[in-house]
């Protein structure tokens, strides 16, 4: 071989290996970015070509770009034994999206129920958002494309907090939905909203914004009526951890709409539709969608946490109405007046007050509490977040760094004492037996006390936990015996009683229950 000849291959080679070098720590960075930052390098690669509709509104495009990457979610569900009360304030919720009846105390269903939503796939390799209330409890997830692809999804994570859930399915090079920005949207803007009503297939629907950062109340009022402890290990938290800042549409939104995707005129993604509000269950003008700047973070915290990493100002609040600014003397119509301060939170360390009011937050004006919990629901403990705040008069600011739930103390509120451990331990309407070394080892678990009997009318019975279930920790405490029960359940905080612990299926289970219900 002459010298021109190995030259050339030596350098094709060193080129290669150059080549497959650079791929190798391309993939290994990708792997850790942001589900935006990816689809930064994404759509860098696969321009959509989408532009904003201007004059005459014309959506021919953004409906060709997202209709493909909005899918049909069917979900099967087998409750065996299940029961429910009448009058959840949930049954017209689920009449809405198509969510299977008897989550609670209906009679048993012999044959499996299906019911089914929408989602919207965000990266090539699989992963979907959806609603929680979707597959919640859900026993087989099955995603359907436009094209009729169909796919076996897994359960990846689920907030009820935000009503949101991420999935993920097998596929490669998946038709994606590009993430917006939905601090950019304005009322009156033009929107789109995607997915799967009424039995139908893939439907797109136009209106405006109504409006933005609604709470509807429709999270803390089924809060603790709702979760099967074992569906997909999420913790039940407190009522007041609920975040509601819906954008408002007048899209046609209907049962089965639920997960799908609400877009702007460029075919970005600005919110995931999640509720309505009628009289009659179908469409009356008013549909919600949660933010997709709060879909980020909750998806990233799934991939990369397991969880959802959430950061506490530590502070009860009430919004500020015409009697309340009567009643203090307040000029301010805008804002949050501060009836509390949590012991260790966030808002302690910076020195807020009860009687304080909390005005802004990075800026932003705060109109009502939803600007607050959303701003905070898009923030991790350890973040720092901008907080002015009046006192006699005088506007201040402060800088807090955002605590975990684990810190917080109980307020200093003077109601009532927290009950006692034996008290709350003959509310739960359980018995229990010491795990064994065997099956402690099976579980692979270093502690644990067995549910071996759940009494009619008990906590226990009212939130569905089965006998069978090793549970490992109360209140954070490992626990052993009935003893160590009782000694962990005195550590009880703001009434809310926390349960760590093993299904007989061995799926992990976290459990939060207030003791008064």
């Amino acid at each position: 071989m002459n010298k021109v000849g190995l030259t050339l291959l030596t350098a094709v080679f060193g080129g290669a290996v150059a080549l497959g070098g650079y791929k190798l720590i391309e993939n290994k960075k990708f792997d850790g970015m942001s589900f935006e930052d990816k689809q930064k390098v994404y759509f860098a690669n696969n321009p959509t070509g989408v532009m904003s509709s201007t004059g005459n509104p014309d959506f021919t495009q953004a409906a060709a770009a997202v209709s493909p990457g909005v899918v049909h979610i069917k979900t099967t569900y087998s409750r065996k034994g299940s029961q429910q009360s009448q009058g959840s304030p949930f049954d017209m919720f689920e009449e809405f999206f198509g969510m299977p009846q008897g989550g609670g105390r209906r009679q048993m269903q012999a044959q499996p129920v299906q019911a089914s939503g929408s989602g919207v796939i965000i990266s090539d390799d699989g992963y979907i958002v959806t609603n929680n209330h979707v597959v919640e409890d859900a026993d087989k997830i099955e995603v359907v494309l436009t094209d009729k692809r169909t796919f076996e999804a897994k359960l990846i994570g689920r907030d009820p907090n935000t009503d949101l859930a991420l999935l993920k399915v097998s596929g490669k090079g998946l038709p994606v939905v590009k993430l917006g920005n939905s601090d950019n949207v304005n009322v009156g803007e033009w929107v789109l909203a995607f997915g799967y009503p009424l039995g139908l297939q893939s439907t797109v629907t136009a209106g405006i914004i109504s409006a933005k950062g609604r709470q509807i109340g429709i999270l803390n009022e089924g809060q603790h009526q709702r979760g099967n402890p074992f569906g997909g290990g999420q913790e039940q938290i407190p009522v007041s951890s609920a975040i509601e800042s819906f954008i408002q549409t007048d899209a046609v939104i209907n049962k089965g709409n639920s997960g799908g995707a609400l877009t702007n005129a460029s075919g970005e993604l600005i919110g995931i539709n999640s509720a309505i509000a009628s009289p009659t269950g179908t469409y009356a003008g008013y549909g919600f969608a949660i933010p997709v700047n709060l879909v980020k973070k909750i998806v990233d915290d799934f991939v990369e946490y397991g969880n959802v990493k959430r950061g506490y100002i530590g502070v009860t609040y009430t919004e500020i109405t015409p009697e309340l600014a009567k009643e203090k003397g307040f000029t301010d119509v805008d804002g949050l007046y501060v009836q509390d301060v949590v012991g260790g939170g966030a808002a302690e360390a910076a020195g807020i007050k009860k009687g304080d009011i909390l005005t802004k937050i990075n800026g932003k004006v705060i109109t009502g509490s939803p600007v607050l919990s959303e701003t905070i629901g898009r923030a991790r403990p350890g973040d720092k977040v901008n907080v002015t705040y009046k006192r006699d008069g005088k506007e201040k600011q402060v800088t807090m760094t955002l605590k975990g739930e684990e810190s917080l103390k109980t307020a200093s509120t003077g109601g009532k004492a927290s009950k006692s451990a034996t008290e709350i331990y003959n509310k739960l309407g359980a018995s229990f037996i010491p795990a064994s070394a065997q099956k402690k080892k099976e579980l692979g678990v270093n502690s644990g006390v067995v549910v071996t009997q759940v009494n009619r009318g008990g906590i226990f019975d009212y939130f569905g936990v089965e006998r069978g279930l090793v549970i490992t920790e109360v209140n954070g405490k490992a626990v052993n015996t009935v003893d160590d029960v009782e000694a962990a359940l005195g550590a009880t905080q703001r009434n809310i009683v926390r349960l760590k612990g093993v299904s007989p299926q061995g799926g992990a289970v976290q459990l939060s229950f207030p003791v008064e219900y």
